[in-house]
């Protein structure tokens, strides 16, 4: 088997995920002297902490596909799918009942439902691109429409709210002062991590983005491999409606439709090769975090957040044309 990590490559990542450091270490400081006793301020710190971990874990649905150099348009969709059915289920005569062990067991039951209802999506999803050959932002741009059109026809655009108050806990709780949506983020991140680095699954993913016709000669099923890569984006869809839900104790068609983009965003900021083969979970947490400090910093400079969006694309190409730079230069 033909090594896929030189010495040069080590040294490439580690490069990368040093200069999102550094960026977000001077922005941190630049932001700290701009609002002495505001950006750093713990309420601040856990504020940006409560905001990050839907965005985070979507970015890592994301991630994974773009690393087999697909692409995943239908987490959004399938996130909401999949909170309106665990809210439907939640918010109907199941959970109507006396609490206690009755309304454990329907929590349970919603959240496997919904987590099951974006494990299918995923498999679909990654049959039509592997079997069927459909390219991966097409066959996803279709079901991503799908799902949308079933989500409204199901709620007819309205909001399902009132959920439980134990699930509300896993959007709105705190753990000795950390939220527990970032134990959640945090564990997904390290679940994630493991699959890539310490699995055959992972080495595979990386194969496949790197070349997937050689990947093809080498032995490894790439059919295989691409549905059990969306079914995990699926998944991770999945675990960010959970999140979403219980944050907003409501769910609806249209929630989290400006993240789409931005996932797509923190994962090329983070590393991530758009033609797939290269990435890591690091560098993508770190521009997460870029992403959130920027956010923040901004916001409560009272600068509109239409200019932050602008900022970051402009960071974008800005890390983008550095990383060209070093690349010719090498």
């Amino acid at each position: 088997m033909l090594k896929t990590d030189t010495g040069r490559g080590r040294v490439s990542k580690h490069s990368e995920i040093l200069s999102l450091g550094a960026i977000l270490v001077i922005l941190v400081l630049l932001f700290s002297l701009a609002l002495p006793g505001k950006f750093l301020r713990p309420s601040n710190l856990q504020s940006m902490a409560f905001q990050l971990p839907e965005l985070g874990v979507l970015a890592f649905a994301m991630m994974i596909t773009m690393l087999t150099g697909g692409i995943n348009l239908s987490i959004i969709s399938s996130a909401n799918l999949s909170g309106i059915i665990m809210a439907m289920i939640l918010t109907g005569d199941l959970a109507s009942g006396p609490g206690g062990a009755g309304l454990g067991w329907t929590i349970f039951l919603a959240v496997l439902a919904g987590l099951s209802i974006s494990l299918l999506v995923g498999l679909v999803n990654g049959m039509i691109i592997a079997y069927i050959g459909v390219s991966p932002i097409l066959a996803t741009l279709g079901t991503m429409t799908f799902l949308e059109g079933i989500s409204l026809v199901i709620t007819r655009g309205y909001v399902i709210s009132g959920l439980p108050r134990e699930l509300l806990v896993i959007g709105n709780g705190t753990f000795l002062g950390v939220p527990v949506p970032m134990f959640i983020l945090v564990a997904v991140a390290v679940g994630v991590a493991i699959i890539l680095n310490k699995t055959r699954l992972g080495l595979s993913t990386y194969m496949i983005g790197s070349n997937i016709k050689a990947t093809g000669f080498s032995g490894i099923n790439t059919n295989k491999v691409t549905i059990l890569v969306y079914m995990i984006s699926g998944l991770l869809a999945g675990i960010a409606s959970l999140i979403m839900i219980a944050r907003f104790n409501s769910a609806k068609a249209g929630y989290g439709s400006s993240y789409l983009l931005v996932t797509v965003l923190v994962s090329v900021l983070g590393g991530i090769n758009p033609n797939g083969g290269f990435g890591k979970v690091s560098g993508v947490f770190l521009g997460l975090i870029l992403l959130q400090v920027i956010s923040s910093g901004l916001n409560l400079l009272g600068i509109s957040q239409f200019l932050t969006l602008a900022l970051w694309g402009a960071l974008l190409l800005g890390v983008e044309a550095l990383r060209l730079t070093r690349r010719r230069v090498r």
